[in-house]
């Protein structure tokens, strides 16, 4: 009862209203060693039942034409994944279903039935390496000074080895980075699987299941990198195919990545709203109100696994300015 109370507080209905949108990847069946903090199927379960609890969880198409028209109820709140991972439909739908939830999956078209985000292959290459070490000599020249041996025998190992593969390669044009990837899943002796991303026919499930489809360019590019020609391909490209295997208008973009500045510019937005969309979101922190600009959405998610913490985090975003 207090939480809901704090949050009518913090998020009135009507023209004062805020909307949280909360951002997720992936849910997996259970806790990884290697990355305890990705969210997983028992703990999105408790967390949707906080939501459900404290939150007016609406369509984020839905949400934002009433936060556009003053309408918005109090508490309001938006669900929505980023990507298009196969447990999107596996794992996160099922509980989504039986919470009676709503949600927006973001869906970069050019890894849907077999294609690996160049991440995921970084990933499965260290996870699965059989060596303490995975040695990476040949690509220091690419990959930069000290991108030479990795330690990989422990889990803190992998995770480091990782974030800092990752780190090296998240900014590279993206045939440099599926290359270097390639590359690099060779040296581990690894072959990385190509089932984590959705195929055509679970992306159908999700919107005959009642959740929203929204575009999130083809291959994920850092879209600020990119020529405006180079831009308006990716992001059309995702609307029309996703429009073809649906067949109906895409209206909902987000930006991989999703710093503003860092990762797409105002001139991306400005070529956003000119393919016709009609509203797009980010990863800036934040709640949205009557102020926002529609086409640069805030999103976030607290990352604590307890009730008390979680809700405090969240109303502490609804504070943001």
């Amino acid at each position: 009862m207090l939480n809901r109370l704090l949050f009518s507080r913090l998020s009135p209905a009507g023209p004062s209203a805020r909307l949280s949108i909360l951002i997720f990847h992936r849910v997996l069946p259970r806790p990884d060693t290697i990355f305890p903090g990705e969210a997983d199927a028992a703990w999105f379960d408790r967390m949707l039942g906080w939501l459900r609890a404290w939150c007016n969880v609406l369509p984020l198409d839905e949400a934002i034409v009433r936060l556009r028209e003053g309408r918005l109820p109090a508490r309001a709140a938006a669900i929505t994944f980023d990507d298009g991972y196969a447990d999107n439909c596996t794992v996160a739908l099922p509980l989504l279903q039986r919470h009676g939830l709503p949600a927006t999956f973001f869906v970069a078209t050019g890894f849907l039935d077999g294609g690996r985000m160049w991440n995921d292959t970084v990933i499965e290459a260290v996870r699965h390496c059989a060596q303490p070490q995975l040695a990476l000599d040949e690509l220091e020249d690419l990959l930069g000074v000290g991108a030479k041996r990795f330690p990989v025998g422990t889990a803190d190992e992998k995770r480091a080895a990782i974030e800092a593969i990752i780190g090296r390669l998240k900014y590279q044009p993206v045939d440099v980075r599926l290359t270097l990837t390639e590359r690099i899943a060779h040296a581990a002796g690894v072959r990385p699987a190509d089932d984590l991303m959705l195929t055509s026919a679970q992306l159908r499930a999700l919107r005959r299941a009642g959740m929203q489809i929204g575009a999130h360019t083809v291959s994920h590019p850092i879209l600020a990198r990119l020529d405006a020609d180079s831009v308006r391909q990716e992001i059309a490209g995702s609307k029309r195919r996703l429009e073809e295997l649906l067949d109906e208008r895409i209206g909902l973009f987000a930006y991989p990545n999703g710093k503003p500045g860092a990762d797409y510019t105002p001139e991306s937005a400005a070529i956003v709203r000119d393919l016709g969309f009609d509203a797009a979101v980010s990863t800036a922190w934040g709640a949205a109100d009557a102020t926002s600009d529609l086409f640069q959405l805030p999103r976030f998610t607290p990352w604590d696994r307890s009730r008390l913490r979680f809700g405090l985090r969240l109303a502490g975003n609804l504070r943001k300015g």
